[in-house]
């Protein structure tokens, strides 16, 4: 695996706090420490890494730019707002990302367990799911005429 620098991960750690910031007493992606995890699962991807350093490499030089400052060391709204900027002027940083981002974060067991659950694989047990009206919420469906073409 290409490792990140120092720096880098700085810079993801923060962006990924950006992304899932702390709320409702759960922590922020980058302060749980999913930099590196982050990384790695993009690391899979031939060149994504590459593109990932690139990107942190960007953002930091448009922050640089704007504020004079490190990515890592901005206020949260202006943290938000530079990426915002940096997503503007290369559209193919965030989607990825942020799609990893969210799947660590939310396997995380601390978030896991602080969202109320077990911090378990769902099988076998399984989770208890709430009863619903099934005939009704689909009745409507079942009801009209089809709208594909029949071989």
């Amino acid at each position: 695996m290409a490792s990140l620098t120092q720096e880098q991960t700085q810079t993801l750690a923060a962006v990924l706090d950006t992304l899932i910031p702390p709320r409702d007493g759960l922590v922020g992606a980058g302060s749980l420490g999913l930099a590196d995890s982050v990384a790695r699962e993009i690391d899979k991807m031939a060149g994504a890494i590459d593109a990932l350093c690139g990107g942190l490499a960007a953002l930091e030089s448009l922050v640089e730019t704007r504020a004079g400052e490190k990515f890592a060391s901005l206020a949260d709204p202006a943290r938000a707002e530079a990426l915002s900027a940096h997503a503007e002027a290369d559209p193919g940083f965030l989607p990825g990302l942020i799609f990893h981002t969210y799947i660590a974060y939310y396997q995380d067991p601390r978030v896991v367990a602080a969202l109320g659950m077990e911090p378990r694989p769902p099988h076998p047990q399984g989770y208890e799911i709430a009863p619903s009206d099934f005939e009704s919420l689909t009745a409507n469906v079942r009801t009209r005429d089809p709208f594909f073409r029949k071989p």
